[in-house]
């Protein structure tokens, strides 16, 4: 569970409750001064036991409980926590590299992570959004997320290899979390790669810029053991496994190794059935309907038990 917050800058405002502290302490004291001159202190201090003005510390805590609630709700306070949902927004982002072309799966990786994602949007349900992005040393949208699943297939068909050097996936993530903007649902990014991110930002920095407690990210790695080859040349190992696993923890999601065409599936086939999502819930007007309540209530206690005559 976290909470985040939409206008950030507002809880400068908090700033204000030591200074109320202040101003409650500073204005008792200046009161029992004042009763003190125009009374019968003997009498006051049998009466009360020695306490000439009361603290009035239920009121201060209401004070301070109101001004809290009111800053936090101008902050727009959001509480996300993980929930079941079957209405999402979702991105493929995957690596169009020339690496992809190695042959340790049939007919190389490209072609596999192609027809594997082709199967994941056949165990799509519910109301969802796909989108397409793919990437190499830079990131191109491929398709906007759309509910027409017929055409999400059609784009990861259409992919092609990107002769651009080098492998963001940082720069994947961001371009990818730009397109889960439009509706306000749980949203997924699914990241395929073969190699270790070696231009661009950082996988874990942009975690960071995309919110990564309002979006979960799904990686796969694509590659055997024994890696393949590419043009007669050798396609070895250069997967980064542990980056690949950071991202996906710091978001709640999850790192697949695809060591196979059959785990390659398996992997998009366990993403696409989770119910796992990152929900989202405004409780900004919860905090002002209950900030007017304590008003209230503060207003009731210091015309009544804590009146000042």
């Amino acid at each position: 569970m976290e909470i985040t917050f939409t206008n950030p800058r507002y809880l400068m405002l908090l700033l204000a409750v030591p200074i109320l502290i202040f101003v409650h302490f500073y204005t008792l004291k200046h009161t029992s001064r004042k009763a003190l001159r125009f009374a019968n202190y003997e009498a006051i201090m049998r009466v009360t036991g020695g306490e000439v003005v009361s603290k009035n510390v239920l009121v201060l805590v209401l004070r301070i409980c109101i001004v809290s609630f009111l800053v936090l709700s101008v902050a727009g306070t959001t509480l996300w926590y993980e929930g079941l949902s079957a209405r999402y927004d979702m991105v493929l982002a995957i690596d169009s590299s020339s690496s992809m072309l190695a042959n340790d799966y049939t007919p190389n990786r490209f072609e596999a992570a192609k027809n594997a994602a082709t199967l994941f949007v056949d165990y799509v349900t519910g109301d969802v959004k796909v989108g397409v992005v793919s990437f190499s040393g830079a990131s191109f949208i491929n398709l906007e997320p759309t509910t027409d699943l017929d055409l999400v297939k059609k784009a990861i068909a259409n992919l092609q290899i990107h002769t651009l050097g080098g492998t963001d996936a940082g720069q994947a993530i961001i371009t990818s979390s730009n397109l889960l903007r439009e509706r306000n649902v749980p949203k997924i990014i699914v990241v395929l790669t073969d190699g270790r991110s070696n231009v661009g930002i950082d996988p874990i920095d942009a975690v960071e810029q995309i919110g990564k407690d309002t979006i979960i990210v799904y990686t796969i790695g694509i590659a055997t053991g024994e890696g393949g080859t590419m043009d007669g040349l050798a396609a070895a190992l250069t997967l980064d496994p542990e980056t690949l696993t950071s991202v996906a923890e710091m978001t709640g999601g999850k790192y697949f190794p695809a060591t196979s065409i059959t785990a390659l599936e398996d992997a998009f086939k366990q993403i696409a059935q989770t119910q796992k999502k990152k929900m989202k819930l405004d409780i900004s007007p919860y905090l002002l309907i209950f900030s007017f309540f304590l008003l209230f209530l503060e207003w009731g206690l210091i015309n009544t038990k804590y009146r000042v005559l």
